[in-house]
């Protein structure tokens, strides 16, 4: 299959150059990673220098995993309707890593583009495949706890136990999964201990993976802002985003809007307005699509039809902030943010502010 037409802003060269040595240097850590799952996720499990990304995939050898590299660059630089294109041919691939990694990422982008039904075959695919697997090797089950945190993530349910599969994952991998549990952490409002999965997961290389390490920010800014600490928050959503935007990698900020508590409209919006309206439309999209699986299959009733400022304001008064608290936050006034809470009050059918809390993401 030939490279793909990748999209504009990748075109326009918004890259950060990094040395040969780095490159290289990062590289050797690529190549340590992929020994033990070569074709599992192989972009996310890639330690690639930002900026360098379609570069790294453009070097691979042509076949499966080169395409699924691909259809993950697209699904994370949102362009979901692409990536569900270039999986489709893999769901039923005999190389069970392949085939999960197309399942997964299939899923994903069928939710993002409202093909609720199509999202559904994908993670239906992936019970089917992990329950025809009567492989019990360590390496088999350590790629069915990965795959199965990644799938419970998506409908915020409870994780598998972690702490078989886990040291077995190569680096980049590991990092991902460490974001899952640091997440699942932040739902059942562990934030502390989330922040500290995060903070130890980073340290011991999970910024060398470029995708891993954005989420895991993105985690700690939902830990950070629960925790009413917006200026840390705003660290680790900036250095998700000097790692995304060379690349374009943005739909994670997408995915996360309505748990960032306003920080996007307070940093993003302010700096980088076109971006900041792409990452909405993401937001937007993929959104609606979870709703649909995750509302009946968690029986939890999420807000729906809020503008994603409303959901942000919303958001940050179910957790407490006052009006003028949200106001400096997101660089509104005061009256602005009584009109976007009134509108969510009044369209979720409520008068009350502590009943936000049962309409916001869980």
């Amino acid at each position: 299959m030939e490279d793909r037409t990748v999209c504009e802003a990748a075109k326009e060269g918004r890259c950060l150059c990094a040395s040969s040595k780095d490159l290289l240097r990062r590289e050797d850590l690529t190549g340590q990673a992929e020994q033990a799952f070569p074709n599992l996720m192989p972009l996310m499990n890639t330690a690639f220098v930002p900026g360098k990304c379609l570069e790294y995939i453009r070097g691979m050898k042509k076949g499966p995993k080169k395409d699924i590299a691909f259809a993950e660059y697209h699904y994370f630089s949102g362009h979901p309707r692409e990536a569900a294109q270039e999986t489709e041919m893999y769901l039923t691939c005999g190389d069970p890593e392949l085939r999960l990694s197309a399942c997964l990422i299939y899923a994903y982008s069928n939710l993002s583009v409202g093909q609720i039904q199509r999202a559904r075959y994908g993670l239906e695919e992936i019970k089917d495949t992990l329950k025809a697997d009567t492989e019990r090797t360590p390496h088999a089950r350590s790629i069915e706890g990965f795959i199965s945190a990644a799938a419970a993530v998506l409908l915020h349910l409870p994780l598998p136990d972690t702490r078989e599969f886990m040291p077995l994952l190569p680096a980049g991998l590991r990092a991902f999964a460490l974001y899952v549990q640091a997440h699942y952490l932040y739902l059942q409002k562990k934030y502390e201990h989330s922040i500290g999965i995060i903070e130890a997961a980073l340290t011991m290389g999970g910024e060398q993976y470029p995708i891993p390490a954005i989420y895991l920010h993105l985690a700690a800014v939902m830990d950070h802002m629960s925790l009413k600490q917006p200026d840390k928050a705003e660290e680790h959503l900036l250095a998700a985003w000097e790692l995304a935007r060379p690349d374009d990698l943005i739909e994670g900020f997408g995915e996360h809007h309505g748990l960032l508590g306003g920080m996007l409209e307070a940093v993003v919006k302010q700096r980088w307005p076109e971006d900041f309206k792409r990452i909405i439309a993401i937001t937007y999209g993929f959104s609606s699509g979870w709703r649909k699986i995750h509302n009946p299959e968690t029986g939890h009733d999420v807000a729906d039809d809020l503008t994603t400022t409303e959901f942000a304001t919303a958001m940050l008064a179910a957790r407490g902030w006052t009006n003028p608290e949200i106001g400096e936050h997101m660089n509104i006034s005061v009256n602005t943010v009584k009109h976007h809470i009134s509108q969510a009050m009044k369209k979720l059918h409520i008068e009350s502010r502590k009943d936000l809390k049962k309409y916001m993401l869980k």
